[in-house]
């Protein structure tokens, strides 16, 4: 799953952005479709999966685990599972890739199964700590061996029966959440995580329509998520549905080049995921939704964007579980904005595929933008509308969305930026580049 060699690549300014465009399955929803078909008895059918690197390293490690998992020429993948309790001893490594999530949430499946499996990963996913899902997973008995500062490789050793806990986030993680319910499923009794700042929740709409015995509640704490263990889950028929974290990509590049009028189709917008849409609006973004409806339990619009100007605006923190995916985007709208635009409060973005806070500033002000770095974001003295100077090489750190950030942000520049490495876009987005020249 390793990246070969490095795929430099140069932007210049192209024109207007014109037509419609159809983003890839959303990530998040496609990861937790293979796994939880993969835990049903019977035959999953999943319309809209992700095809990139990320989700094929998921679908490896679930067939690694006993799953019959086949993507048909319809483009349809069909999963027959194994049942909750019926994961397979994988008889070698798990090479997760670049993938984080992959990673988080089958270790939580492991730790309640009695099987041992050792994680790999590249040289950006094994940088990451895993400190924050191995503490809640040892509380419940797996036993977890990881490299110097909980990094990979490491080694599960799950326990059967796992004891159920009650788990508040330290961090609002909706990876964390998502391994310790998982880690739930199979084991006896009830297992509550209590989230006092509500994440993404595909794994509680999804799980519920499985089949599994799940509830939220609101508490003094936060929301008390609930799950009853030895479930067993029914198979489904999942219409994935268009990532809102790859959708945003296109949202800023129409923003910021004049001209641009597209249509966005099929996005998912479920309300822990629109937090880029609400803050460009903020910002004076011309979107509107077309088409609202509801797919296999997800909000769904299509997604017009026009060209519009753009102004600065102290970004709410609040915001930051709803989008921190996005904020790399949104610091290249922030940069063609009006004024000094201030988005804070994502500490989360220092240990995501690369730290996205120093990366992005440094890709920035090569690219000739004023910015200033916090701990937790940036300041960012944006041009008015007019073109970023340009004229630079920048770094993207192995980070499939530093890569596409500055893709766009070469779209409305003075000068080419060349980009050392776009290599890493493959594990989220394969077709970017192809949808990019058919828009212009």
């Amino acid at each position: 799953m390793s990246h070969a060699e490095p795929r430099p690549l140069t932007v210049s300014a192209r024109g207007p952005l014109r037509g419609s465009v159809t983003v890839p399955g959303d990530k998040s929803i496609s990861h937790r479709s293979l796994m939880f078909s993969a835990l049903a008895v019977g035959e999953s059918r999943i319309e809209g999966l992700l095809e990139g690197e990320d989700v094929l390293a998921t679908a490896a490690a679930m067939r690694a685990m006993g799953a019959d998992i086949e993507r048909g020429p319809d483009g349809v993948w069909r999963v027959h599972g194994v049942g909750v309790g019926g994961l397979l001893q994988p008889q070698a490594a798990l090479d997760m890739g670049n993938s984080g999530t992959s990673t988080r949430l089958l270790m939580g499946l492991v730790a309640s199964h009695a099987i041992t499996a050792t994680f790999t990963g590249d040289a950006s996913l094994s940088s990451r700590p895993m400190g924050r899902v191995i503490e809640p997973l040892s509380k419940m008995g797996a036993e977890i061996t990881a490299s110097p500062g909980g990094r990979l490789p490491l080694m599960v050793r799950g326990i059967n029966p796992a004891v159920p806990i009650e788990y508040t986030l330290p961090v609002a993680s909706a990876q964390v959440k998502s391994a310790v319910l998982l880690a739930g499923l199979n084991t006896p009794g009830i297992t509550r995580v209590i989230e006092p700042v509500p994440t993404r929740d595909h794994s509680e709409r999804m799980l519920r329509g499985f089949g599994a015995e799940l509830t939220v509640e609101d508490g003094p704490q936060g929301k008390i998520i609930s799950i009853t263990g030895e479930a067993e889950l029914k198979p489904q028929h999942i219409v994935v549905p268009g990532d809102p974290s790859s959708a945003g990509f296109w949202m800023v590049a129409a923003s910021i080049v004049p001209g641009s009028e597209i249509v966005i189709r099929n996005v998912c917008m479920n309300p822990t995921r629109t937090g880029l849409i609400t803050a460009l609006k903020l910002m004076g973004a011309d979107i509107t939704e077309v088409d609202a409806r509801e797919v296999g339990g997800e909000a769904v619009a299509d997604l017009r964007v026009r060209h519009a100007p753009l102004k600065a605006i102290e970004v709410p923190p609040e915001l930051a579980p709803s989008m921190i995916d996005e904020y790399p985007i949104l610091f290249v709208a922030a940069s063609y904005a009006q004024g000094r635009t201030v988005a804070r409060g994502a500490h989360e973005l220092r240990v995501k595929e690369s730290d996205r806070i120093a990366t992005m500033r440094a890709a920035l002000e090569a690219a000739g933008v004023r910015t200033e770095e916090h701990a937790d974001g940036l300041t960012i003295e944006g041009t008015g509308g007019d073109p970023l100077p340009g004229g630079a090489q920048v770094a993207s750190k192995l980070d499939h969305r530093i890569a596409m950030s500055m893709t766009v942000a070469g779209l409305g520049a003075a000068r080419p930026i060349t980009i050392d490495d776009v290599a890493p876009v493959a594990t989220s987005y394969p077709d970017f580049f192809q949808t990019l020249d058919a828009l212009q």
